[in-house]
């Protein structure tokens, strides 16, 4: 199925889709989950390796203490109920990139149970290793159909905790949004560094449509995978597309896995129920149970930062931002700090807080290069905070400031001093912007004859007109409102 088909993502003809999703994030730890194998990314194949991560006979794994402590900061921040004694299973399976046959994960008895984040539910989150990396091969240079398999086991042992939510997203659109949360509320508690193009992120995706209002749920298929926000979003908007067309033409959905290609926007599926793997689990004999004690809990909520949903509060009630612009800046985390500082900066004149707030996510982000970070950028906090202190005291015109912006984005700098060096002074009332606007209404004599006779949108080319022979100094409202003084409107 194309992705092509799938639309805005809303399932049609009266079906409504339910998504689950189900994320690893790696530990930012020194050492592996079990043994004392470095952490590493994009060295040589096989160099970080040892008979623990290898399942060598004989060897014997040892709990990664850090790896614990973070997933109890990750239960704290999701509100979830952590449990006093957890236990590490085998799960059985064979799979070429896992050496020892099974993978130690744990299963009756996970760390953390329950919680939420936002308005998702969160159903566990558990602990468990990293697979090791497969690497397929072949003249063809694709990855399905390719002449060789060969493993890195770099990557194998790598402590991993597996965030599992409850079906409570309904649009392709909700997901990433909520993903972009749980990535900035991981970030900010400094437990992964959730860089999806390194795979320290990876989602999959279980999706099934049902009428809408029903409350059963349909046959669900995953989508396995996705590393990025985008492909997550185009991934379930095609799976959604392809599920509806299975119904609507009398088919029915089948349970399977499947894959979305990004390049083609294709579904293909990778396996059947029939063909899944039959886990078997039992307890990890060499392990023993994770108890916690008062003193791991005291210092994981010690190590716990102010969250993105509590900034987000904090922005409201304190500086009065609304809850749109609060939520913008503080669940993209490089985007608060940038605010705070901007906002601390002491301009004068002071900028307003909402209008701060919406310069920084309305004018300075889309021209950052995609996903930038403002605090990296040449455009110092402080200069931001004074241009927008200086649109709000009415010297710059928003126009100019733009221009202004412009600039800083560019070459960085001061400004004042750019608004004086470029003569970006806005022009008041008086004389001169009197003058400007009669040329303008003489100039467009059919547009203010439309105004005259009531049509208030036939305004714009005079103002337009107003705005170029101003280069964009004058004030947008001032100059409506001397066009419709001028033409007696």
């Amino acid at each position: 199925m194309s992705e092509a088909a799938a639309g805005n993502g809303a399932a049609p003809g009266g079906l409504e889709a339910v998504i689950g999703l189900e994320i690893h994030v790696q530990l930012a730890t020194a050492t592996k989950m079990f043994c004392s194998c470095a952490l590493s990314f994009g060295e040589p194949p096989n160099t970080h390796t040892c008979p623990v991560c290898l399942g060598l006979p004989g060897s014997l794994p040892v709990a990664n203490a850090r790896a614990v402590h973070f997933g109890l900061m990750i239960g704290l921040a999701l509100g979830s109920e952590l449990a006093p004694r957890s236990i590490f299973h085998r799960k059985n399976y064979f799979y070429p990139d896992l050496p020892k046959g099974y993978q130690i994960s744990q299963y009756d008895e996970p760390l953390c149970l329950g919680g939420a984040l936002g308005e998702v539910r969160i159903h566990r989150v558990h602990l468990e290793e990293d697979a090791a990396k497969l690497i397929h091969v072949g003249a063809s240079g694709r990855i399905h159909g390719s002449d060789a398999s060969l493993v890195d086991f770099n990557r194998g042992g790598t402590p991993l905790a597996e965030i599992v939510t409850e079906p409570d997203l309904r649009t392709p659109e909700q997901a990433g949004e909520w993903l972009r949360l749980l990535r900035t509320t991981l970030r900010a508690l400094g437990v992964s560094d959730v860089n999806m193009e390194e795979g320290s992120l990876r989602c999959d995706a279980n999706i099934s449509l049902r009428p809408a209002g029903s409350g059963q749920l349909g046959v669900k298929t995953e989508l396995k995978n996705m590393n990025s926000f985008r492909f997550i979003e185009r991934g379930i908007k095609a799976e959604i597309a392809r599920q509806a067309k299975v119904i609507e033409t009398g088919g029915t959905v089948v349970q399977e896995t499947l894959h979305f290609d990004p390049d083609s926007g294709a579904i293909t599926s990778l396996r059947s129920k029939e063909e899944a793997h039959d886990y078997r689990y039992f307890p990890e004999p060499d392990l023993l149970p994770v108890t916690i004690e008062p003193a791991m809990l005291e210092q994981a909520r010690a190590a716990m930062p102010e969250l993105p949903a509590q900034r987000a509060q904090r922005l409201t009630a304190e500086l009065g931002l609304s809850e749109d612009s609060a939520r913008a800046l503080a669940f993209r985390g490089e985007l608060a700090p940038y605010f705070e500082a901007a906002l601390a900066a002491g301009a004068d004149p002071a900028p307003e807080p909402q209008a701060l707030a919406n310069w920084v996510t309305v004018e300075l982000l889309p021209r950052l290069q995609d996903g930038e970070d403002p605090g990296g950028s040449r455009v110092a906090p402080a200069a931001l905070a004074e241009l927008v202190g200086l649109v709000g005291a009415k010297r710059v015109s928003v126009g100019a400031a733009r221009q202004v912006l412009d600039r800083l984005v560019s070459d960085g700098g001061d400004a004042g001093a750019i608004v004086e060096q470029e003569g970006l002074g806005a022009i008041g009332g008086g004389e001169e912007l009197e003058a400007v606007v009669a040329a303008a209404i003489a100039a467009n004599a059919d547009a203010a004859e439309r105004v005259r006779q009531g049509n208030a949108k036939a305004i714009g080319p005079i103002v337009g007109q107003v705005m170029r022979e101003t280069k964009g100094r004058a004030d947008g409202t001032e100059v409506a409102s001397l066009i419709n003084a001028q033409l007696g409107v």
